[in-house]
Protein backbone atom coordinates (compact mmCIF):
# COMPACT_ATOMS: atom_id res chain seq x y z
CA UNK A 1 0.00 0.00 0.00
CA UNK A 2 1.48 3.33 -1.06
CA UNK A 3 1.14 6.16 1.44
CA UNK A 4 0.23 9.70 0.54
CA UNK A 5 2.92 11.00 2.87
CA UNK A 6 5.14 8.03 3.60
CA UNK A 7 7.75 9.95 5.53
CA UNK A 8 5.56 11.05 8.46
CA UNK A 9 2.90 9.55 10.74
CA UNK A 10 -0.68 10.66 10.21
CA UNK A 11 -1.50 13.78 12.26
CA UNK A 12 -4.83 15.04 10.93
CA UNK A 13 -7.70 16.41 12.99
CA UNK A 14 -11.35 17.23 12.46
CA UNK A 15 -10.57 20.92 12.10
CA UNK A 16 -8.11 20.13 9.31
CA UNK A 17 -10.81 18.44 7.26
CA UNK A 18 -13.02 21.50 6.89
CA UNK A 19 -16.11 19.28 6.96
CA UNK A 20 -18.29 17.47 9.46
CA UNK A 21 -17.67 14.13 7.75
CA UNK A 22 -15.25 12.12 9.88
CA UNK A 23 -15.40 9.04 7.65
CA UNK A 24 -16.30 8.83 3.99
CA UNK A 25 -16.46 5.29 2.65
CA UNK A 26 -16.60 4.97 -1.14
CA UNK A 27 -17.35 1.75 -2.98
CA UNK A 28 -15.71 -0.55 -0.42
CA UNK A 29 -15.55 -4.23 -1.28
CA UNK A 30 -13.85 -6.99 0.68
CA UNK A 31 -13.21 -10.49 -0.66
CA UNK A 32 -11.69 -13.29 1.42
CA UNK A 33 -10.21 -16.53 0.15
CA UNK A 34 -10.27 -18.85 3.16
CA UNK A 35 -8.61 -22.24 3.24
CA UNK A 36 -6.94 -23.17 -0.04
CA UNK A 37 -8.14 -19.98 -1.72
CA UNK A 38 -10.47 -21.65 -4.20
CA UNK A 39 -13.59 -20.49 -2.35
CA UNK A 40 -14.38 -16.78 -2.53
CA UNK A 41 -16.25 -15.06 0.29
CA UNK A 42 -17.46 -11.53 -0.43
CA UNK A 43 -17.88 -9.76 2.91
CA UNK A 44 -18.61 -6.28 1.50
CA UNK A 45 -20.15 -5.45 -1.87
CA UNK A 46 -19.69 -1.79 -2.74
CA UNK A 47 -20.49 0.07 0.48
CA UNK A 48 -20.87 3.87 0.47
CA UNK A 49 -21.21 5.59 3.82
CA UNK A 50 -20.49 8.78 5.77
CA UNK A 51 -20.09 9.14 9.53
CA UNK A 52 -20.25 12.62 11.01
CA UNK A 53 -18.49 14.38 13.87
CA UNK A 54 -20.05 13.72 17.26
CA UNK A 55 -22.78 11.37 16.12
CA UNK A 56 -23.78 8.11 17.78
CA UNK A 57 -24.36 5.42 15.14
CA UNK A 58 -25.57 1.84 15.49
CA UNK A 59 -24.77 -0.69 12.77
CA UNK A 60 -27.29 -3.54 12.69
CA UNK A 61 -27.21 -6.83 10.84
CA UNK A 62 -27.13 -10.58 11.19
CA UNK A 63 -23.88 -12.50 11.55
CA UNK A 64 -22.02 -12.41 8.24
CA UNK A 65 -23.67 -9.19 7.04
CA UNK A 66 -20.33 -7.35 6.90
CA UNK A 67 -20.63 -5.16 10.02
CA UNK A 68 -17.34 -6.15 11.65
CA UNK A 69 -15.44 -6.10 8.37
CA UNK A 70 -16.62 -2.55 7.69
CA UNK A 71 -15.69 -1.39 11.20
CA UNK A 72 -12.26 -3.03 11.00
CA UNK A 73 -11.53 -1.32 7.68
CA UNK A 74 -12.53 2.09 9.04
CA UNK A 75 -10.39 1.49 12.10
CA UNK A 76 -7.32 0.52 10.08
CA UNK A 77 -7.34 -3.09 11.31
CA UNK A 78 -8.11 -4.46 7.84
CA UNK A 79 -7.78 -3.27 4.26
CA UNK A 80 -10.43 -3.34 1.52
CA UNK A 81 -10.12 -5.30 -1.69
CA UNK A 82 -11.34 -2.25 -3.58
CA UNK A 83 -12.68 1.22 -2.82
CA UNK A 84 -11.45 4.02 -0.57
CA UNK A 85 -11.91 5.19 3.01
CA UNK A 86 -11.26 8.82 3.91
CA UNK A 87 -10.74 9.95 7.50
CA UNK A 88 -11.00 13.74 7.84
CA UNK A 89 -10.28 14.04 4.13
CA UNK A 90 -7.21 11.76 4.11
CA UNK A 91 -7.27 8.41 2.39
CA UNK A 92 -6.37 5.80 4.99
CA UNK A 93 -6.50 3.08 2.35
CA UNK A 94 -3.27 4.58 1.02
CA UNK A 95 -1.48 4.74 4.38
CA UNK A 96 1.80 2.99 5.03
CA UNK A 97 2.02 0.58 7.98
CA UNK A 98 3.67 3.33 10.01
CA UNK A 99 0.88 5.77 9.23
CA UNK A 100 -1.76 3.16 10.04
CA UNK A 101 -0.14 2.49 13.40
CA UNK A 102 -0.09 6.21 14.15
CA UNK A 103 -3.71 6.56 13.02
CA UNK A 104 -4.91 3.73 15.26
CA UNK A 105 -2.86 4.93 18.22
CA UNK A 106 -3.79 8.60 18.09
CA UNK A 107 -7.26 8.82 16.57
CA UNK A 108 -9.28 5.63 17.08
CA UNK A 109 -10.46 3.85 20.21
CA UNK A 110 -11.62 0.23 20.02
CA UNK A 111 -14.02 -1.66 22.29
CA UNK A 112 -14.70 -5.34 21.65
CA UNK A 113 -17.10 -7.94 23.03
CA UNK A 114 -14.36 -9.44 25.19
CA UNK A 115 -12.59 -7.05 27.50
CA UNK A 116 -8.93 -8.06 26.89
CA UNK A 117 -7.80 -6.69 30.24
CA UNK A 118 -4.50 -7.83 31.74
CA UNK A 119 -5.46 -9.86 34.85
CA UNK A 120 -2.37 -8.93 36.86
CA UNK A 121 -2.98 -5.17 36.50
CA UNK A 122 -5.49 -2.99 38.33
CA UNK A 123 -8.13 -0.96 36.53
CA UNK A 124 -5.91 2.12 36.76
CA UNK A 125 -2.88 0.20 35.44
CA UNK A 126 -4.83 -1.30 32.53
CA UNK A 127 -5.86 2.19 31.41
CA UNK A 128 -2.34 3.53 31.95
CA UNK A 129 -1.08 1.16 29.27
CA UNK A 130 -2.70 3.53 26.77
CA UNK A 131 -2.08 6.85 28.49
CA UNK A 132 1.65 6.18 28.66
CA UNK A 133 1.95 6.11 24.85
CA UNK A 134 -0.71 8.68 23.87
CA UNK A 135 0.17 12.23 22.87
CA UNK A 136 -2.30 14.18 25.03
CA UNK A 137 -4.25 11.73 27.18
CA UNK A 138 -6.52 12.24 30.14
CA UNK A 139 -5.33 10.55 33.31
CA UNK A 140 -6.45 6.96 34.05
CA UNK A 141 -8.40 8.32 37.04
CA UNK A 142 -10.26 10.80 34.80
CA UNK A 143 -11.10 8.14 32.21
CA UNK A 144 -12.37 5.70 34.84
CA UNK A 145 -14.41 8.43 36.53
CA UNK A 146 -16.12 9.19 33.20
CA UNK A 147 -17.42 5.60 33.03
CA UNK A 148 -18.43 5.58 36.69
CA UNK A 149 -15.55 3.56 38.09
CA UNK A 150 -13.68 6.08 40.21
CA UNK A 151 -14.34 3.76 43.19
CA UNK A 152 -12.67 0.77 41.46
CA UNK A 153 -9.30 2.26 40.53
CA UNK A 154 -7.19 -0.26 42.41
CA UNK A 155 -9.29 -3.37 41.81
CA UNK A 156 -8.11 -6.22 39.59
CA UNK A 157 -10.30 -7.66 36.80
CA UNK A 158 -11.05 -10.75 38.89
CA UNK A 159 -12.55 -8.45 41.55
CA UNK A 160 -14.94 -6.79 39.09
CA UNK A 161 -18.15 -7.83 37.34
CA UNK A 162 -18.34 -8.29 33.58
CA UNK A 163 -19.94 -4.89 33.15
CA UNK A 164 -17.27 -3.21 35.23
CA UNK A 165 -14.54 -4.90 33.22
CA UNK A 166 -16.16 -3.69 30.00
CA UNK A 167 -16.28 -0.16 31.39
CA UNK A 168 -12.57 -0.41 32.19
CA UNK A 169 -12.07 -1.41 28.54
CA UNK A 170 -14.07 1.66 27.47
CA UNK A 171 -12.00 3.88 29.77
CA UNK A 172 -8.85 2.43 28.25
CA UNK A 173 -10.15 3.18 24.74
CA UNK A 174 -11.15 6.78 25.49
CA UNK A 175 -8.23 7.78 27.71
CA UNK A 176 -6.19 8.86 24.68
CA UNK A 177 -9.07 11.19 23.68
CA UNK A 178 -9.75 9.54 20.31
CA UNK A 179 -11.84 11.31 17.69
CA UNK A 180 -13.63 8.04 16.98
CA UNK A 181 -14.77 5.14 19.16
CA UNK A 182 -15.51 1.88 17.32
CA UNK A 183 -17.35 -0.78 19.33
CA UNK A 184 -17.95 -4.37 18.18
CA UNK A 185 -20.76 -6.03 20.19
CA UNK A 186 -19.77 -4.28 23.45
CA UNK A 187 -22.81 -5.74 25.28
CA UNK A 188 -22.78 -9.13 23.56
CA UNK A 189 -21.49 -11.04 26.59
CA UNK A 190 -23.56 -9.15 29.17
CA UNK A 191 -27.02 -9.46 30.71
CA UNK A 192 -29.59 -6.72 30.19
CA UNK A 193 -28.95 -4.74 33.37
CA UNK A 194 -25.18 -4.83 32.93
CA UNK A 195 -25.47 -4.08 29.21
CA UNK A 196 -27.52 -0.97 29.93
CA UNK A 197 -24.82 0.27 32.31
CA UNK A 198 -22.20 -0.16 29.57
CA UNK A 199 -24.40 1.66 27.04
CA UNK A 200 -24.85 4.52 29.51
CA UNK A 201 -21.06 4.81 29.71
CA UNK A 202 -20.75 4.90 25.90
CA UNK A 203 -23.47 7.53 25.67
CA UNK A 204 -21.70 9.65 28.31
CA UNK A 205 -18.47 9.49 26.31
CA UNK A 206 -20.31 10.57 23.17
CA UNK A 207 -22.06 13.48 24.87
CA UNK A 208 -19.27 14.75 27.12
CA UNK A 209 -16.28 14.28 24.80
CA UNK A 210 -18.04 14.66 21.45
CA UNK A 211 -16.49 11.40 20.31
CA UNK A 212 -17.95 9.99 17.10
CA UNK A 213 -19.23 6.60 18.25
CA UNK A 214 -20.16 3.58 16.11
CA UNK A 215 -21.55 0.45 17.73
CA UNK A 216 -21.98 -2.89 16.00
CA UNK A 217 -24.79 -5.02 17.38
CA UNK A 218 -27.31 -7.66 16.36
CA UNK A 219 -29.65 -6.30 19.07
CA UNK A 220 -32.16 -4.04 17.33
CA UNK A 221 -33.31 -2.52 20.64
CA UNK A 222 -29.99 -0.71 21.07
CA UNK A 223 -30.65 1.14 17.80
CA UNK A 224 -33.26 3.28 19.56
CA UNK A 225 -30.55 5.30 21.35
CA UNK A 226 -28.63 6.20 18.17
CA UNK A 227 -28.74 9.33 16.03
CA UNK A 228 -28.67 7.08 12.96
CA UNK A 229 -29.18 3.38 12.39
CA UNK A 230 -27.35 1.68 9.52
CA UNK A 231 -28.52 -1.81 8.60
CA UNK A 232 -26.32 -4.19 6.62
CA UNK A 233 -27.36 -7.36 4.82
CA UNK A 234 -25.25 -9.58 2.58
CA UNK A 235 -22.37 -7.12 2.47
CA UNK A 236 -24.48 -4.12 1.49
CA UNK A 237 -26.22 -1.28 3.31
CA UNK A 238 -29.91 -2.11 3.12
CA UNK A 239 -31.28 0.81 5.12
CA UNK A 240 -30.23 4.03 6.85
CA UNK A 241 -32.69 5.75 9.16
CA UNK A 242 -32.56 8.61 11.64
CA UNK A 243 -34.08 8.59 15.11
CA UNK A 244 -35.90 11.84 15.68
CA UNK A 245 -36.38 10.89 19.32
CA UNK A 246 -33.50 9.01 20.94
CA UNK A 247 -34.18 6.75 23.90
CA UNK A 248 -32.01 6.80 26.99
CA UNK A 249 -30.02 3.65 27.63
CA UNK A 250 -31.77 3.17 30.98
CA UNK A 251 -35.12 2.87 29.16
CA UNK A 252 -34.03 0.08 26.83
CA UNK A 253 -35.36 -3.44 27.41
CA UNK A 254 -34.48 -6.61 25.52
Amino acid sequence: MTATVASAPFSGSLSDAGTDAVFEVRGITKVYHPGDGEIEVQALRGVDLRLYAGEFVVLLGHSGSGKSTLLNIMGGLDTPTDGTVLYCGREITDFSERELTSYRRDHVGFVFQFYNLIPSLTARENVALVTEIAEDPMTPDEALALVGLDHRLDHFPSQMSGGEQQRVAIARAIAKKPDVLLCDEPTGALDVKTGVTVLEALDAVNRELGTTTAIITHNAVIADMAHRVITLADGRISEIRENRLRMQAEDLRW
